[in-house]
């Protein structure tokens, strides 16, 4: 069988025959503009009336002498957006919380206070560091009030890239994460990469009401996945930015919805892609668009033209046909439309061309890697079960629970997992701890190395990926990262036990 190229990668990935991908959340290469009708940007209530305010960046708390010390206070606050204020979640009182830029081998210690009225934890999404313990441990809860400090440690060898952290107490998860908890973490890079300025793009979505509060999601919008009203940037509607022609920013995206697939475009202006999620590549690919399921993240050179520009999220269909009876009687959100992100003010003078990107570490390959287990997880939706008897979610055929082992694995082995969604609509599959190489999709190979955390698998799609499991023992989750289905059953647990001890 002709494997599938790079540029001609995954055809029947997620926009089956309207443009090729990588990883199918990844990178796309198309001409063609949105699916479904042009035009029609998302309602934004009485939040759209101010005119975007200049791109604002995150705080950031950064590393010294290896080692990071945050606390992090999850907690309701007041904020602005569109020149009104908002009563939302979020991390020391930030939309988003603040970046946290670390270094490989470096240690994290964060507490987390917890000012909700609920419980929560925390969740370092993409990092490889231990799940036992006080690590990354999606089975810790912190109740109201309360306190826990979580201890991080990464590995000499960890990949730099763009990660971030949410919370993971199930049956929440949506709600926490669509009110406004999330921020991002920066593993930086061994050498420099040129470019005249980094922006960190921390992408949500959320729904307020007119006097400014959240709102509750309907039961459809659960069995669906919620879309908010209203898509954010860094916290802000439409805000500006400005760079001068022949400038190059290093733009870092991360897509925080909690359902909302993101199909950017940045019409006029050169994109070149140099990573998706904790894989690098090793030069950057020149791309028109980028697609980012909700988790996924891309890693972005931008070189500014002549003229204007603006960063749209395009139509994606991710997959309403045949779903209104048994999801509410509506179709999905954001299957058609054009929704305008941000504005791209090029002006001023023009700027002599940076460096080329340096040679990056050729990435391990799993290709020729012996397996130890091959396993199939089958994603599927039926009447019954969770969500007060309207629909399960499942995995294998089981709903989670957090007291059960579904899948066992030995630590140090390379294993081959076939990922089956037997649905009418995508499901981006998240691995805590492991990033996943894509291999195979819908029974064609991939010709060259792609690294992802969350891989998303198209409606009635199957995608094959490799995972190899060093470095830590302990148990953890996989899930689908749509929020509102990993919420209501679509997760699994698996144990990854030390090599020397039994699988039984």
């Amino acid at each position: 069988m002709k494997p599938i190229s790079r540029r001609a990668a995954l055809t029947l990935g997620s926009l089956g025959v309207a443009g090729t991908a990588i990883g199918g959340a990844g990178l796309i290469w198309s001409g063609r503009e949105g699916q479904g009708a042009a035009g029609g940007q998302a309602p934004d209530s009485a939040f759209g009336a101010v005119p975007g305010d200049t791109l604002r960046q995150p705080s950031e708390l950064r590393s010294a002498d290896g080692l990071l010390e945050v606390k992090l206070d999850a907690a309701p606050g007041r904020v602005t957006i569109g020149g009104r204020g908002a009563t939302t979640l979020g991390y020391n009182g930030g939309l988003p919380g603040p970046t946290l830029r670390v270094r490989a081998g470096d240690r994290v210690a964060v507490r987390l206070h917890n000012g909700l009225a609920e419980a929560t934890n925390l969740h370092v999404h993409g990092l490889h560091v231990s799940p036992a313990g006080n690590g990354d441990n999606p089975f810790v809860m912190v109740e109201p009030g309360d306190s826990f400090d979580y201890e991080y440690r990464l590995p000499a060898d960890h990949p730099p890239g763009l990660y971030w952290y949410h919370p993971h107490h199930h049956g929440l998860v949506a709600d926490q994460v669509f009110g406004g908890l999330y921020g991002a973490i920066i593993v930086d890079d061994p050498g420099p990469i040129p470019a005249a300025r980094e922006r960190v793009l921390v992408i949500s979505d959320i729904t307020l009401d007119e006097s400014g509060n959240l709102t509750r999601s309907s039961l459809g919008e659960r069995m669906r996945g919620r879309e908010g009203e209203l898509v954010l940037v860094n916290g802000q509607l439409k805000p500006n930015l400005g760079m001068r022609p022949g400038e190059r920013e290093r733009w870092r995206i991360v897509n925080v919805c909690v359902s909302r697939y993101l199909r950017l475009r940045l019409d006029g202006q050169d994109l070149r892609l140099l990573g998706l999620d904790s894989g690098r590549f090793e030069a950057p690919e020149s791309v028109d668009e980028v697609l980012l399921a909700p988790g996924n993240r891309a890693d972005l050179w931008v070189t500014a033209a002549e003229g204007d520009g603006v960063l749209r999220a395009v139509a994606y269909d991710r997959g309403s046909a045949g779903m209104g009876g048994m999801m509410g009687g509506d179709a999905l959100g954001g299957t058609t439309g054009i929704i305008d992100l941000a504005t791209v003010t090029v002006a001023g003078a023009g700027v002599a061309a940076l460096p080329s990107f340096p040679a990056q570490r050729k990435p391990v390959d799993l290709r020729g890697a012996a397996v130890t287990a091959r396993r199939e997880f089958v994603f599927a939706m039926g009447m019954g079960g969770g969500m007060g008897g309207g629909m399960a979610f499942t995995i294998n055929g089981r709903e989670f629970d957090g007291g059960r082992v579904d899948t066992t694995v030995r630590g140090g082995s390379v294993e081959e997992w076939t990922l089956t969604n037997a649905t009418q609509m995508d499901h981006p599959m998240h691995l805590h701890v492991w990033p996943m190489q894509i291999i195979e999709r819908d029974g064609r190979s991939v010709d060259s190395v792609l690294w992802q955390d969350v891989v998303n698998v198209p409606a009635r799609g199957v995608v094959r990926v490799r995972i190899d499991f060093t470095g830590f023992p302990g148990k953890t989750v996989y899930h689908c990262h749509i929020l509102d289905h990993e919420d209501n059953g679509m997760m699994g647990v698996i144990d990854v036990r030390p090599a020397d001890q039994p699988l039984a």
